[in-house]
């Protein structure tokens, strides 16, 4: 794994914006750096089988989250795009709301794996199934599923398929498939700024494995979000998204606070907690206006 990080640093060092005697305009090395950050990120949190999008790209490398977490906004937008396609698709036949919604559940879950559903159910059984942190973490890594773990699984993804339905039933099906991206990217913008902000839980654990962003990390991830909240304004009102963030951000802090309290700090499973209840917490405060 070293020698794949030295390899990715010095694909950087040799082709990033400060590569000595570079050429190409600042911005375009700037981009060119973010899309083999995306790229990453994609990876990592996907199944999709991205090939190398460019020169600086080591798809065989390890990912360092310190830098690439940044793109994490955007490799949710790439990872829930064919779902909002089938939304898109499914919306304008005769499918009832609510069976359009559960597919499109379906198509994020097989790109992404079910990775941060997984999270939550072991977080739901380590945090309700354990009496000290030793033993809540100890639940958490075992891959077997418990009774909290599948009600955390059956709850949020009844919630997320009849919130999913209220919105095809409210907007066009294109709008609600803007608005299901927005509501990708900006839970992925509040994982990578609890990772930032919170401790980690287990030093060798996926967390912290791969580098721990910093505050810069989730300022700049926070920067790449933010236009993709413009749609839920458009679409909806600047009072919907007011209050969707204001729900999301609010959830994330909770998590990370309760897990600081229950663990000790945050774990990759933690964070895929966040991602879920996060995009809940967006969905229902804007669809609490009407």
């Amino acid at each position: 794994m070293s020698s794949e990080t030295d390899q990715s640093s010095d694909s950087r060092e040799k082709h990033g914006p400060n590569a000595p005697g570079a050429t190409t305009l600042p911005i375009v090395a700037s981009l060119t750096t973010l899309a083999a950050d995306t790229a990453a990120c994609v990876r990592f949190f996907s199944r999709l089988p991205l090939p190398r999008v460019n020169t600086i790209d080591n798809p065989a490398a390890a990912p360092q989250f310190r830098q690439i977490a940044r793109a994490a906004p955007l490799a949710g937008l790439v990872v829930a795009l064919p779902a909002a396609g089938v939304g898109t698709l499914l919306g304008y036949t005769a499918l009832p709301a609510f069976a359009v919604a559960a597919l499109v559940l379906a198509a994020l879950c097989a790109t992404t794996g079910a990775l941060h559903e997984d999270g939550l159910s072991d977080v739901a059984d380590g945090f309700f199934g354990g009496a000290t942190p030793d033993r809540r973490l100890e639940i958490m890594k075992d891959s077997r599923i418990g009774a909290f773990g599948a009600l955390a699984l059956v709850l949020t993804v009844v919630l997320r398929i009849a919130l999913l339905a209220v919105l095809w039933q409210k907007v066009s099906p294109a709008d609600a498939a803007l608005i299901f991206l927005s509501t990708e990217v900006t839970s992925r913008a509040i994982l990578v700024w609890q990772w930032a902000r919170r401790p980690l839980a287990r030093p060798d654990g996926l967390a912290a494995r791969f580098g721990k962003p910093d505050a810069t990390t989730a300022r700049n991830a926070a920067l790449l979000a933010v236009p993709f909240l413009v749609p839920a304004a458009l679409i909806l009102s600047p009072t919907a998204l007011f209050l969707g963030l204001a729900l999301a951000l609010a959830a994330g802090v909770a998590i990370g606070h309760i897990a600081v309290a229950k663990i000790g700090g945050v774990t990759g499973d933690v964070l895929g907690a966040i991602q879920q209840i996060c995009g809940l917490g967006f969905l229902v405060g804007m669809l609490m206006v009407p």
